[in-house]
């Protein structure tokens, strides 16, 4: 395996166009992780790592020390990682790797083997994880990942989510996310009881103006201060419906299912006997709750299910 120049790792038109001044190039690492023979890149970049050193780093050792069991795969990736920073560097003259601090031990891989390999200097930067007070990860929902774009996450979804964060949370968010001054960040995050959910509405608020702007921002506040205090919104998730179907009235269990707020007649009902469904801010505890359109305030009625899902069908 050479590392002289390309050596048939890197052909030009693999990437999607020329390097140009500030600008970025994408490239597709299988173009030379797939050529590589097990054998030979064991000898070249394998003979460059010392196993006990990376055992010490913490993606392994908290996995061994928890008894997790560790595959050779998962063992494996740091070289992976550590030779794709090589060879940018040897072929595109890559001088830095950026990434979470859970990425450190393989970010410094790269940085050692450049350096033994080619002799080259190059460098490492980490970031803080957003992570919860338990340590996991956050930016995930019960549907998936909280994504940017409206058109996956709605913004007044975006906005719950940073608005029902647990109150351990609410200082690392208001400092890593938000750019209110330390005073304010200190003041809101010491507020206790229900008072936190001042701290927590602001940092929804300054949160989903970062992302969405201004405008939305202010809407998806006051659609969320009138959902919590029973009255109408219009910036949810919304499915317009026609009037005829309501006007001999439907089951609640049943729009709830439709609506994808219960997995099934039965689970719905039981959510519904336990107060954990909400219509128009009232809670039901009728199994047998029919919605008509006495229910459609403005043409529209708002279902609750629990304290974080809400959902507003609009009749036409």
């Amino acid at each position: 395996m050479e590392y002289e120049g390309n050596g048939g790792v890197y052909v030009p038109g693999h990437q999607n166009r020329e390097p140009l001044p500030g600008k970025a190039v994408s490239v597709n690492n299988a173009e030379w992780i797939r050529p590589c023979k097990f054998t030979e890149f064991a000898r070249y970049v394998g003979a460059n790592f010392n196993v006990n050193n990376m055992l010490r780093a913490d993606c392994f050792k908290i996995r061994m020390d928890r008894n997790e069991g560790l595959s050779f795969f998962e063992f494996s990736y740091m070289l992976l990682q550590s030779y794709d920073f090589f060879v940018m560097h040897r072929d595109f003259g890559l001088m830095a790797q950026m990434g979470g601090n859970d990425q450190w031990s393989n970010i410094i891989g790269g940085v050692d083997l450049t350096r033994k390999i080619m002799g080259d200097e190059v460098f490492g930067l980490t970031v803080s994880l957003l992570t919860t007070s338990e340590g996991k990860k956050m930016g995930k929902t019960a549907k998936g990942a909280l994504w940017l774009d409206e058109t996956r996450v709605p913004v007044y979804e975006f906005f719950q989510y940073w608005r029902n964060v647990a109150d351990a949370d609410v200082n690392k968010c208001l400092r890593m996310l938000t750019f209110l001054p330390m005073d304010e960040v200190n003041r809101l995050s010491a507020l206790e009881g229900s008072a936190i959910n001042e701290a927590k509405e602001i940092l929804a608020y300054e949160v989903t103006k970062l992302v969405h702007g201004e405008e939305k921002a202010k809407k998806a506040l006051e659609d969320s201060r009138a959902v919590f205090g029973g009255g109408d919104v219009a910036n949810m998730p919304t499915e317009t419906r026609d009037k005829a179907e309501f006007e001999n009235g439907k089951g609640l269990a049943q729009l709830m299912v439709e609506l994808k707020l219960a997995t099934g007649t039965s689970d719905a009902m039981r959510t519904i006997d336990g107060g954990g469904v909400k219509v128009n801010g009232q809670t039901v505890t009728d199994k047998k709750r029919i919605v008509t359109l006495d229910d459609f305030i403005g043409g529209k009625c708002v279902i609750q299910k629990g304290k974080k899902k809400f959902f507003a069908v609009e009749v036409k």
